[in-house]
């Protein structure tokens, strides 16, 4: 919960700062901004994924478990490969 809190200020700093690399020209202005803006709202997607993933496998234990199985056998098959 807090997390999605502390993202939309970085948002937000992102973009004022890139504004002001705009304004001012300065493409490394520019360049940290987009990349904190861009940071942030990857960071606020994975966690809406997340909690989703967590209210799915919440509801549905069994699936979770099958799902996290075949993960880890193709993740093992991958690994084992020479």
């Amino acid at each position: 919960m807090f997390g999605k809190v502390e993202e939309k200020p970085n948002e937000v700093a992102g973009t004022v700062e890139e504004a002001f690399g705009k304004a001012t020209d300065a493409p490394q202005h520019q360049v940290c901004s987009a990349a904190r803006k861009y940071a942030s709202q990857a960071s606020y997607a994975a966690r809406g994924v997340t909690e989703s993933l967590k209210t799915q496998v919440e509801s549905n234990p069994l699936t979770g478990v099958a799902i996290a199985s075949a993960v880890g056998i193709l993740f093992g098959f991958l690994l084992g490969r020479k």
